[in-house]
């Protein structure tokens, strides 16, 4: 079930599954932020977290500005203090948006799990 659906993200809830899914489409401007993190805080409260698997599918998540991507780990650490019960991201499949992504991950100790495509998620 959607629950957001905005052009640079979408947020979904799959009960069956007990997953959380944000889909990231293009980057997510610093004018967006605020209502990124209001949407979802509030999908959030929809579900019992600590039951659920917060997946954050960046497949087509485009390069950021190095301003931006300087606080990538800083966002990748927000998902881990959300409280779900476990967390995956999925790679950008743009190879400069990839490179991004693991050079934040090397710089925080994130406890989630990285993958390079949906398929690749444990089944549930």
């Amino acid at each position: 079930m959607i629950v957001v659906d905005k052009e640079k993200y979408k947020m979904a809830i799959y009960e069956a599954k007990k997953e959380v899914h944000v889909q990231i489409i293009g980057f997510i401007k610093p004018a967006l932020v605020e209502d990124y993190l209001k949407d979802l805080t509030e999908t959030g409260t929809k579900v019992q977290k600590n039951t659920y698997t917060f997946v954050v599918d960046a497949t087509h998540q485009s390069p950021l500005p190095s301003k931006i991507s300087a606080e990538l780990g800083q966002t990748l650490m927000f998902y881990a203090s959300l409280g779900f019960k476990d967390i995956f991201i999925v790679n950008p499949t743009s190879k400069i948006a990839y490179v991004q992504v693991r050079n934040a991950l090397e710089g925080v100790n994130f406890p989630g799990t990285v993958v390079d495509n949906v398929s690749q998620l444990p089944m549930r």
